[in-house]
C-alpha cells in the first residue's frame, strides 16, 4: 500500500509532517537539501526580497535555486506592497515553486518598520488584499508564515489565519511568539492548536520543538497537520528523520558532512562555500570539540582538505555523544 499523505498543498499531496522551517542565511540550497534528505518534506527556501527579484534578480537567484528532487519546493518571498508581491510571484512561478509563500513573521526591526514581515499583521486589510489578488492571479497555491501578533496586547493570529484562508490561502505555518518574544520565551502551542481550530486549510506549528518526542507533543497538543522545525534542525538535521542528535554514531555525521560540504562547495565555490559551511560544521562536531584550540583551528582551516582532515581526525575513534553522556555519570 503507497504511504498515506500528511496533508495537502494546494492539490499536490505532502508526504511526510515534519518541515525545515525557512530561515535566513541558513535553509539555503546546501543545508536544505540534505534536510530534504534526512525527512523534511517540503523545502522552503529563504525568504527573498519581493523588489529584488523584479529590480536585481541576479543577486538573489541563489536564493530560489533548487535541485529537481526536492519538490515540494516553497519560494518564500517578502514586501510590503500587494502589486509588487503580485509581480515578483509571477516572475518567480515561471522557476516552478510548488507555492508561493508570504513571510509575515520575521521579527527584524528593518523589515517590520517597513510594514514587510512581522509588520504585515497590523494591517489586516492589505494582507487580505494581498492574498486575494496573489490567489487570483498565479497558477500554484499562495501559503503564509505568521506569527501570533505583534505583541501580547495585540494579538490576532486568529484574525489573520482566517483572511488568510478566506482569500486563496492553502496552507499557513504558525510560529506560537509574538514578533516582540523574538525567539525567546515559550512559544504558546495553545495558540497554535486556536489558528487550527479556526481554519480548515493545513498548520504547520513550529515553535519550541527540539525533540522527536517533541514533534509528537506538538502534533497532539494543537492538532496541526505537520510540524515546522528551524534552530533545532541546524543541532540536529536527523530530527526529520525522528532521530535523536545523541543517537547519531560520528561515521554517519561524517558522511553527512562530507556530503553538506560538498554540496557548499558546488554551489558557492571552494572560498565561499567553506567559510558559509563553517556554522554549519560547529554544529556537526559539536559533541566533540570541548577542546578550545581544535575547535579554533577547525573553523579556520584555510581550505577544504585542511578542514576534512581536521574534522576526520576529530570523529575518528570518537564514540556517539549518547555513549559519551553515560560514561560521565
Amino acid at each position: 500500500m503507497p504511504p498515506e499523505p500528511a496533508f495537502y498543498l494546494g492539490a499536490a499531496a505532502v508526504y511526510g509532517d515534519v518541515v525545515l522551517a525557512p530561515m535566513d542565511g541558513y535553509s539555503d540550497l546546501p543545508f536544505r537539501s540534505v534536510c530534504r534528505e534526512l525527512g523534511s518534506a517540503i523545502s522552503y527556501t529563504e525568504f527573498i526580497h519581493a523588489p529584488d527579484v523584479l529590480q536585481r534578480p541576479a543577486r538573489v537567484r541563489p536564493r530560489w535555486q533548487y535541485l529537481p528532487w526536492e519538490q515540494p519546493v516553497v519560494f518564500q518571498i517578502y514586501g510590503s506592497t500587494p502589486q509588487i508581491l503580485l509581480e515578483a510571484a509571477l516572475r518567480l512561478q515561471e522557476h516552478g515553486p510548488a507555492a508561493i509563500d508570504i513571510n509575515m513573521g520575521c521579527p527584524d526591526g528593518h523589515i517590520v518598520r517597513r510594514g514587510a514581515g512581522a509588520g504585515l499583521l497590523r494591517t489586516p486589510l492589505k494582507v487580505a488584499r494581498i492574498f486575494r489578488l496573489l490567489s487570483r492571479h498565479l497558477e500554484v497555491p499562495v501559503t503564509a508564515k505568521i506569527r501570533l501578533g505583534l505583541d501580547d496586547a495585540c494579538r490576532n493570529h486568529r484574525l489573520i489565519a482566517r483572511i488568510v484562508e478566506e482569500n486563496g490561502g492553502a496552507l499557513l505555518a504558525v510560529h506560537g511568539r509574538t514578533r516582540a518574544q523574538g525567539y525567546k520565551g515559550q512559544a504558546d502551542w495553545d495558540a497554535i492548536a486556536e489558528v487550527v481550530q479556526s481554519v480548515r486549510i493545513p498548520v504547520l506549528g513550529n515553535g519550541d520543538v527540539h525533540t522527536p518526542d517533541d514533534i509528537a507533543r506538538m502534533k497532539a497538543r494543537t492538532g496541526a497537520a505537520g510540524v515546522m522545525i528551524g534552530r533545532a534542525a541546524i543541532r540536529n538535521p536527523w530530527i526529520f528523520a525522528r532521530r535523536r542528535r545523541e543517537d547519531i554514531p560520528p561515521a554517519e555525521v561524517w558522511a553527512v558532512l562530507q556530503k553538506h560540504l560538498a554540496r557548499s562547495l558546488d554551489f558557492y565555490g571552494p572560498e565561499r562555500g567553506l567559510v558559509l559551511f563553517r556554522k554549519y560544521a560547529a554544529q556537526y562536531l559539536a559533541p566533540w570539540l570541548g577542546d578550545r584550540a581544535r575547535r579554533r583551528a577547525l573553523l579556520t582551516a584555510p581550505t577544504p582538505e585542511a578542514f576534512l582532515r581536521l574534522a576526520r581526525e576529530t570523529l575518528t575513534g570518537a564514540r556517539s555523544p549518547a555513549a559519551i553522556a553515560k560514561s560521565s555519570f
